[in-house]
């Protein structure tokens, strides 16, 4: 099985509402994502300086195994459309959404 990385970069779009962005993300967001059974695990990061243009402060990594990943991606949309279906934060905001194939793993 194939293991790959659904990245996404975003940013809160009001600076005083950080700390309930970060809650929304954490207590709302990624649980219902999980609940697709689409993703095996999310990590969530921050970047602790100035963001360059265009890039996002906050990095959502979420990890897959799957042998199809267009057809577990298709699933995936389909499934959080539903669930999150008003759900979502207006301060949140995508920079970038990208899916990596894993090529190599250190150590062997």
């Amino acid at each position: 099985m194939a293991s790959w990385l659904f990245i996404v970069e975003s940013n809160c779009i009001d600076p005083t509402g950080e700390n309930e962005f970060n809650e929304w993300y954490n207590q709302t967001h990624v649980p219902d994502i999980m609940s697709t059974e689409c993703i095996d695990r999310a990590t969530r990061y921050e970047l602790t300086t100035q963001p360059p243009e265009g890039k996002g402060k906050y990095l959502a990594v979420y990890e897959i195994e799957s042998d199809n990943i267009k057809a577990t991606m298709s699933e995936f949309r389909d499934k959080i459309d539903v669930i999150a279906k008003g759900r979502m934060s207006n301060l949140m905001k995508a920079t970038s959404r990208c899916v990596y194939r894993q090529i190599a793993s250190f150590p062997e």
